[in-house]
């Protein structure tokens, strides 16, 4: 079983290919861009002008060592960190140089020798370097299985209160179907008591969710209805845990339990792309869908994505006249998940 604390991305190179990693790459080299236009502009209606010479020849740039350190991210890794980095600086200096001599036979290339531009280009690189080292380390897996540890202690009271009191509710009335739901409840209880850094299958997250709205059926009866529709896709895609249960267990107590006539939860999970989609919708009855219980369940799947994926999972909240849905979109065809860098 995949675990937070064997996920390659603890090595303190950057996982290039990673958006999150992108995109802070962007953000910081032009935030340097325009310092450095900043400070050569002689006023500020001059800076933009200044930074825009800039960015013509730093975007190049970029595209194309994130590109080529993306296609080299596996050889990195296999590296010692510090050739590793040795190794970065060098693909830089190389993008950059080339860079600058085919600018200048084109006639761009502003004043200045081959050997400045390197050197800052490499100097850039170098303060990414140490940013995202800091970052591992902030982040590194100890951390990250403390967080992930005191969030699902965060679902599991809800989730276990719930799960037992759609039992207790069966004893009397219904003291052999009651006995039955006892044996789902120790799988559910077995479920939420695992190791929160261990990833489980699609399937497995699946089951989860079908045993526990079982349980909510037969404490609710024909008030509950549910709708699954499962696309074709590997059942074996390693996911986060807990991770569709909660939405479910919102659905029932914020969308079912509280309308008379009860209503319909409906469960979509498809694959689309590279993206697993996962979507929980049920009917709304006033402003009870809003209730803090529902935010902070969503609140801390939210931060779970992030530390198992960082910025390429995102959950999405849609809510219509009388319906809520909830989407979760995971990369699906990764190797593994990374803990944030």
């Amino acid at each position: 079983m995949t675990s937070i604390r064997h996920f390659p991305a603890t090595h303190p190179l950057p996982d290039w290919r990673n958006f999150g990693v992108m995109l802070r790459v962007l953000l910081g080299i032009n935030l340097l861009a325009g310092l450095a236009a900043l400070v050569q502009a002689p006023d500020l209606a001059g800076w933009a002008g200044r930074y825009v010479e800039l960015a013509a020849v730093v975007q190049p740039l970029l595209l194309v060592g994130l590109g080529l350190l993306s296609l080299l991210r596996d050889a990195l890794w296999r590296l010692p960190l510090r050739l590793g980095q040795g190794c970065v600086l060098g693909l830089v200096a190389a993008i950059s140089a080339g860079l600058f001599f085919y600018t200048a036979s084109l006639g761009l290339a502003e004043g200045g020798s081959v050997w400045r531009f390197v050197l800052l280009s490499m100097a850039a690189t170098a303060l990414l370097l140490v940013y995202f080292d800091l970052r591992s380390r902030a982040f590194s897996p100890a951390l990250s299985e403390a967080r992930l540890a005191a969030l699902n202690a965060r679902i599991r009271p809800h989730f276990l209160f719930n799960s037992l009191n759609a039992v207790l509710s069966l004893i009397r009335a219904r003291p052999q179907q009651a006995e039955a739901a006892l044996e789902s409840l120790s799988d559910l209880f077995r479920a939420a008591m695992r190791d929160p850094g261990e990833m489980v299958s699609l399937a497995d997250e699946i089951a989860l969710g079908k045993q526990y709205l079982e349980l909510e059926t037969l404490r609710l009866g024909e008030r509950l209805t549910v709708d699954w529709k499962i696309g074709p896709i590997s059942l074996d895609l390693p996911i986060p845990p807990l991770m569709l249960q909660p939405l479910l267990e919102n659905a029932v107590y914020h969308g079912i339990e509280p309308a008379p006539e009860g209503g319909t939860v409906r469960i979509a999970i498809e694959q689309r792309g590279q993206e697993l989609r996962v979507s929980v919708a049920n009917p709304t009855v006033g402003l009870v869908q809003h209730a803090a219980g529902n935010q902070i369940a969503v609140a801390n799947i939210r931060e779970r994505l992030a530390l198992y994926y960082d910025l390429e999972a995102r959950l999405e909240i849609e809510t219509g006249d009388h319906t809520y849905e909830v989407r979760i979109i995971l990369p699906c065809q990764r190797r593994q998940p990374t803990t944030p860098r």
